[in-house]
């Protein structure tokens, strides 16, 4: 890495940690309602920036456009699958969300949120959800690690991987456990516009400067990867023509929005739910922008860089590679800290959520029901330290069966999407919806999530899909089979319903 470019890039981790120590400093997190959910004092930009952010890890700079490169324009189906997601995420439940939360007992939690709704003075649903967080995230804050870590050694070669990871990992946990949901939303508001202003960068550039032949991209495209494998890379076929698995799945993953629990805990943190509108138009704008982007960086490196990236098995550091052919070091430097602005802005919301459920729906209901506020608040801080140290193990193993669990990575949008996208929108659209039919809902989309990966994947349906509709019709059977809602819990629909609520 050139001097400057190193400058620039360590720079933006200075700031990260400014920020943090601000908000420590300044008694901002006085409770755990200020501490995982911003004391719901967050504005339209920030909530917006922050959800894209949380969104979009280093795979939206690495991951497709390095798909993109390597098996073809079908890949581009996935960012129109995630791009309706949001869209439709934002528009259908990001209000009603924030309503429902605020009038089902100031739920902080998704979980809280799912028991709240209903009255209920069980704790079965809750530990349920609870569960599922705690597992899934952390693994996924394991992989963010070693995406991390993937960076860091890529841009300073001189670094060992493991030292890579452990400063990685410190950086993560110092601001999240200094700052709480507030630092993490404004660096995660700073870190979406680097994101932004880096995809857009490479292409405009390349456009301004560059007399590319496109005849070039209609053909089929076969080069001998890392391995030796041949690969046969069809980018003659464009959007149309794609193969149905390709759009299937691709289309599929923005099921996956309604029950991801770092996204959708962005709209509980809202002032007031009469900003949705403006923030929805915001975030809808920016991964519009950010996934068009990335595809047109895997479109103009297929005829500038293809061969030299491929013939190696390296085109997951396309972006890294454009960026340093046209930009000179002190630029570069600025658009490669993107690239770690988009592990470190999914991993710290992945913590802070983690932390958060484990405190609100685990430790205080049913270890410590009498827990002081200011208790809860640094045993919150604990459990983010807990669970980055646990995911850190998972992460450095070399073992056979922390490279499973790490696999298993690639399937928590799945789980998630499942097990809580039904719940979520018959929670906030169907008055008759039960207990019965949430618990119902969350289990079954879980279950059959699960097992079509163990035993139908082969049929190249992506296991979100027969997850979500199983957990809806389990949902729905288990609502109607159940005794109907009390008044109270009639109440709580019919007041977050009004057009008029806005607190």
């Amino acid at each position: 890495m050139h001097y400057s470019e190193a400058i620039v890039f360590i720079l933006y981790f200075v700031v990260l940690f400014f920020v943090a120590t601000a908000f420590f400093f300044n008694g901002g997190n006085k409770n755990q309602k200020d501490y995982f959910l911003g004391g719901r004092s967050m504005g339209p930009w920030v909530t917006a920036m922050s959800a894209q952010a949380s969104d979009m890890s280093a795979w939206l700079l690495m991951g497709l456009p390095g798909s993109i490169l390597a098996f073809g324009f079908g890949q581009i189906w996935i960012g129109i699958g995630l791009a309706l997601g949001t869209a439709a995420n934002w528009i259908l439940c990001a209000k009603r969300l924030r309503k429902f939360s605020k009038v089902a007992g100031d739920a902080i939690t998704l979980p809280q949120y799912l028991t709240n709704r209903f009255k209920s003075e069980k704790n079965t649903l809750q530990i349920i959800c609870a569960i599922i967080f705690l597992i899934a995230f952390t693994v996924y804050v394991a992989s963010a690690f070693v995406a991390g870590t993937s960076v860091f050694t890529m841009l300073f070669p001189g670094i060992s991987a493991r030292k890579a990871m452990i400063l990685f990992a410190l950086i993560i946990v110092g601001y999240t456990f200094l700052g709480g949901f507030k630092a993490v939303c404004w660096t995660d508001f700073f870190q979406g516009l680097l994101m932004l202003v880096a995809l857009l960068a490479i292409p405009i550039i390349v456009m301004a400067t560059q007399n590319l032949d496109t005849a070039a991209l209609a053909n089929v495209y076969e080069y001998v990867d890392a391995s030796g494998q041949v690969v046969i890379c069809d980018f003659g076929s464009g959007l149309l023509t794609a193969s149905w698995k390709d759009i299937v799945s691709g289309l599929t993953w923005g099921l996956g929005y309604f029950g991801m629990p770092h996204i959708v805990v962005r709209f509980m943190s809202i002032e007031k739910p009469s900003m949705i509108k403006k923030s929805a138009a915001v975030a809808i704008v920016w991964v519009v922008l950010s996934l068009g982007a990335a595809c047109l960086v895997a479109y103009f490196a297929r005829m500038i860089m293809a061969e030299e990236l491929l013939s190696i098995g390296a085109q997951k550091t396309v972006f890294i590679a454009m960026a340093r052919r046209f930009f000179p070091p002190a630029i570069s430097g600025f658009l490669l800290a993107a690239i770690m602005a988009a592990s470190v802005s999914t991993a710290d919301s992945q913590l802070l959520v983690a932390s958060s459920s484990f405190t609100s729906d685990l430790y205080k209901p049913l270890i410590k029901k009498n827990a002081a506020e200011r208790e809860v608040l640094w045993v919150g801080r604990i459990a983010v330290v807990i669970i980055a140290i646990v995911a850190f193990a998972i992460a450095s193993s070399k073992g056979s069966g922390a490279q499973a669990i790490m696999n298993l990575v690639e399937n928590a949008w799945g789980i998630f999407g499942a097990a809580f996208g039904p719940v979520m929108i018959l929670s906030f659209f169907w008055r008759r919806f039960s207990y019965a039919g949430a618990v119902a809902g969350v289990v079954v989309g879980a279950a059959v999530d699960i097992l079509w990966l163990m035993f139908l994947s082969g049929t190249g349906i992506y296991e979100l899909l027969p997850g979500f509709v199983a957990g809806g019709i389990a949902a729905v059977i288990a609502t109607l089979a159940s005794k109907a809602p009390g008044a109270e819990v009639l109440a709580i629909f019919d007041q977050a319903s009004r057009a008029d609520f806005d607190e």
